[in-house]
């Protein structure tokens, strides 16, 4: 049974989930996710899914394990959900069009609002997993939902870094590292009236884009109608310039950081924003995090990100051409309403 574990060493919490070793890798005659497999509606847009095998789940069990003065457990009380993007079981984000891309943005705030009232939840952890080479076990298109139960390592070290560059210089880090990359110009891919794509100066992924909101918004909850579909369009444009940087489907894993639910306190300094950690380094060459990372933090970026921004921008110009000589619609319909 799911459960969480607390490591005193790191501060954070495990989540330990035995269930999980029963996913299916890669299905071959049958996908879950496509209508007519008698798990999914047989029509839908966006759907929304509970996750078969769930590390969280809104009615846990009390843990077996018995915890100690030293090592502290608690129950995994959160939800885990599938966000299917569409029914075709080919489609991604890079070959869904504008208005599909607009109704999956769309869903995850949507989602946002909901788990914000619907149980005792501090993080909202929405992220996909494209490809094999980053662990995915199902490629039909879906991206993820964790409703955690606390605030990841990660999230905790972003809001003291941007809670410390605050007080420093009454300024939100997030807006200066974008103004920073924006003024270089080197690493910037794309942009558009409210949203800037860029491989940062610091990134540890040859192709590791951030996707920054250019207006100071801290969580998907305040989004506007315009912010989703600028979102939608930059998202749209990276990641078909992603596939088109080696003519295939690009793998990667892309996580939204956002305001944790009940910090109304970091507004004024955490700042929405997109991570992509792309493993490829070359067409055929795969980044492992290996011991200097994984056991030490310790990173390293085998290529310039000036260069590499250098050739996402190039990317992102060729299938841009691509759309205009086969003269693809930009928007098809009016976004619909997901069903769950």
């Amino acid at each position: 049974m799911p459960e969480l574990r607390y490591n005193p060493v790191l501060q954070d919490w495990t989540m330990v989930a035995s269930n999980r070793q029963a996913r299916p890798d890669m299905p071959k005659q049958a996908c879950p996710f496509c209508p007519g497999s008698g798990f999914v509606p047989d029509h839908y847009e966006v759907y929304i899914y509970d996750n078969d095998y769930p590390v969280l789940s809104p009615h846990p069990d009390i843990p077996a394990s018995v915890p100690s003065e030293l090592y502290r457990t608690a129950p995994a009380l959160g939800k885990c959900e599938v966000i299917l993007y569409s029914p075709d079981h080919n489609a991604s984000l890079s070959r869904l069009s504008l208005t599909q891309t607009e109704q999956i943005v769309a869903v995850w705030r949507e989602r946002v609002l909901d788990l914000r009232h619907n149980g005792p939840h501090a993080y909202i952890l929405i992220f996909e997993n494209r490809g094999r080479e980053v662990g995915a076990t199902i490629s039909h298109p879906h991206g993820q939902l964790y409703a955690l139960p606390f605030i990841p390592r990660k999230i905790r070290t972003e809001l003291e870094s941007a809670e410390d560059h605050a007080w420093a210089t009454g300024r939100c880090l997030f807006c200066d590292v974008s103004a920073a990359e924006v003024q270089d110009g080197r690493r910037m891919v794309a942009e558009n009236d409210r949203f800037l794509a860029y491989i940062p100066f610091f990134t540890d992924f040859p192709y590791g884009t951030w996707i920054s909101s250019r207006r100071h918004v801290p969580d998907l909850e305040r989004f506007d109608p315009q912010d989703i579909k600028d979102l939608a369009e930059i998202l749209h444009r990276v990641t078909r310039g992603m596939d088109a940087l080696y003519d295939k489907d690009f793998p990667y894993m892309m996580v939204l950081h956002q305001l944790p639910l009940h910090r109304p306190d970091a507004q004024a300094y955490y700042h929405f924003h997109i991570e992509f950690y792309p493993p490829m380094r070359d067409r055929d060459k795969v980044k492992f995090m290996a011991s200097a990372e994984t056991g030490a933090g310790a990173t390293a970026n085998p290529q310039l990100v000036e260069e590499t921004a250098e050739h996402l921008r190039e990317a992102i110009k060729r299938s841009q051409a691509l759309d205009k000589s086969l003269n693809n619609p930009r928007r098809d319909s009016q976004p619909g309403e997901a069903k769950h």
